[in-house]
């Protein structure tokens, strides 16, 4: 069975994907920690005619979770041919300041555990020679952030990743692409205990999600959400990068003293 495979799909980016590709017709496999949340959204996907919502519930910093996850989908018949790698987490202050452990968790959950995601499924997709990967990646991952340095420094990674990955399937019918939003409208920084970024509009869920499509359409090997976040993450270019870091680390800096 054809299904797209979303992770941190219990609420916000993660949630929009699973609404608007089921309004497709799309049958979703939903992956997140919140097990009410999931049942939840499966039922009301549900009613959708002709589309099939299931889920599972897991912890992607588990380090053996994305081999479980991939059996799982073995086991339901479900023939995964798009993956969308959402699920991440961010923190902000001193880095000196905030709990190692955490900055761990986040470089597992945005890095590793989306790295063997990646891998698991891309290589069923380039045997079929078809299949589509998103990473969802930030705003973030175009500069340095001062105060935001483990989440914004996985984000360039996703990034970078992705990128590569985008040159290296072409020619196997398999599309990578990174998602880059900015500041969105999700519960994302009262989970990571992190104020909105004061530099920046917000979006919608919603809007981001209708960015990825349009991305998708062109064969993009990343797009950012929103005209302001493209306007300040190409910008940064134009300067040196002791300049953009020195202004980021101005404007956050008053928040911690």
């Amino acid at each position: 069975m054809n299904t797209t495979l979303i992770t941190g799909a219990s609420s916000g980016i993660g949630a929009a994907f699973a609404r608007k590709l089921a309004a497709l017709g799309r049958n979703v496999f939903l992956v997140a920690r919140s097990e009410d949340k999931l049942i939840t959204l499966c039922n009301e996907l549900g009613r959708m005619s002709g589309t099939r919502a299931q889920y599972f519930a897991l912890d992607l910093t588990e380090h053996d979770a994305p081999a479980r996850l991939f059996e799982e989908t073995r086991k339901r018949g479900l023939e995964i041919d798009m993956l969308i790698n959402n699920a991440g987490v961010g923190s902000m202050g001193y880095f000196s300041n905030l709990d190692p452990g955490r900055e761990v968790e986040i470089t597992e959950l945005n890095m590793r555990s989306l790295v063997e995601m990646t891998h698991l499924f891309l290589v069923p997709m380039r045997e079929r020679k078809q299949g589509t990967i998103i990473n969802v990646a930030s705003t973030a991952a175009f500069q340095p952030v001062p105060f935001m340095a483990t989440y914004a420094a996985s984000k360039a990674f996703v990034l970078s990743f992705s990128d590569a990955l985008w040159e290296e399937n072409r020619p196997f019918g398999v599309h990578v692409m990174a998602l880059c939003p900015g500041v969105t409208e999700t519960n994302f920084f009262a989970a990571a205990k992190m104020d909105h970024p004061p530099m920046r509009g917000s979006q919608t869920s919603e809007q981001v999600v209708e960015t990825a499509l349009r991305g998708l359409k062109h064969k993009q090997s990343s797009i950012i959400s929103g005209w302001t976040n493209k306007l300040v993450a190409f910008s940064v270019r134009l300067f040196p990068r002791s300049v953009v870091l020195r202004l980021t680390g101005k404007i956050l800096r008053q928040r911690f003293g």
